[in-house]
């Protein structure tokens, strides 16, 4: 009886941000402004990071170049679609394309994770052991320390989405969502889903749950390690650094921490996708100011290229 029950589900329908027509079209511009705004910080940084001598030697800003093309990725995942439902509100999306959305949207974010953790180890190593760190953080060690963040990003939850996707779905097939998120779950058919449900969340767990515990560790050995320095100068400016990683930190875990502390009930649909906004536009936006705005390498490099352009201009006429 329960195997007469299934459907094969071929599409899902995402419900998007419930509002009214005039809200759609004020969203659609406000969403379509800050997706736009998002690609250009980041591409300028990667720009940077690519064309000037001095950050491309720096592990920080090949951190921090590869943070910014995860977070174009990331925001490139999510937003072009939610546009389109709000320009055109049928918020169908195919089977597999829900489930490669879904694998990517949630690899991407365990990327992020990994990265943020990379970030933190080199800070630490920085201003905790800077006689090591040119050795430790050489360029060779660096590219590595990269490609392990991207690589176990998406092995994380290559199982846990795998394993969803092949489950059944039963009656409705509507996400209350903007994205294919892990309310896909809600969806299937009982008794395997709980295999699904218990591999996702063991590996939220060990991704998300270990690399916040290592992120908190390293900064507050740095912390200490700052307050017993005796430099006042390099402390403050060691301060002014990682007070805009810490920054960064909260905004993301403080959001993916929002989508397990939503009250239940008819609540949780609101609060969930207000915290998916978060992190999947507003934090990618706000993100570049926050590691940029007064870095003083960025903005002399910026600077730097800026005085070539302008300088090749001149040659050409």
């Amino acid at each position: 009886m329960d195997l007469a029950n299934e459907t094969t589900v071929r599409e899902f329908i995402l419900l998007g941000l419930e509002s009214g027509q005039q809200w759609r079209f004020y969203l659609l511009i406000l969403f379509s402004f800050t997706y736009t705004i998002t690609l250009i910080e980041n591409t300028t940084i990667i720009t940077l990071v690519q064309l000037d001598d001095h950050l491309a030697q720096l592990p920080m800003y090949i951190l921090l170049g590869n943070f910014s093309w995860l977070e174009m990725c990331y925001v490139t995942t999510s937003m072009p679609r939610m546009i389109f439902d709000l320009a055109s509100p049928q918020g169908i999306i195919s089977f597999k394309a829900c489930f490669l959305q879904f694998y990517i949207f949630f690899s991407l974010g365990s990327t992020e994770c990994f990265f943020l953790s990379a970030m933190a180890v080199d800070r630490y190593l920085a201003i905790c052991h800077p006689l090591h760190y040119p050795i430790i953080m050489s360029s060779r060690n660096c590219s590595k320390l990269v490609a392990s963040c991207w690589i176990a990003g998406f092995l994380g939850y290559a199982i846990p989405v795998t394993l969803t996707s092949r489950l059944s779905f039963c009656g409705s097939n509507i996400i209350d969502n903007f994205v294919c998120d892990q309310g896909l779950l809600s969806l299937a058919c009982p008794p395997f889903k709980n295999a699904s449900f218990i591999s996702q969340i063991s590996m939220n767990i060990l991704i998300i749950l270990g690399n916040f515990v290592f992120v908190t560790i390293s900064y507050g050995i740095i912390i200490v390690t700052l307050i017993k320095s005796s430099n006042q100068h390099s402390r403050k400016k060691a301060f002014s650094t990682i007070s805009f990683h810490l920054v960064v930190v909260i905004l993301f875990y403080g959001s993916v921490a929002g989508m397990y502390v939503a009250p239940s009930g008819d609540s949780q649909s609101r609060v969930t996708k207000i915290v998916t906004v978060f992190y999947t536009a507003v934090t990618p936006f706000l993100n570049p100011m926050i590691y940029c705005l007064r870095n003083d390498q960025v903005k002399e490099a910026l600077g730097r290229l800026l005085r070539r352009m302008e300088q090749r201009l001149r040659e050409k006429k």
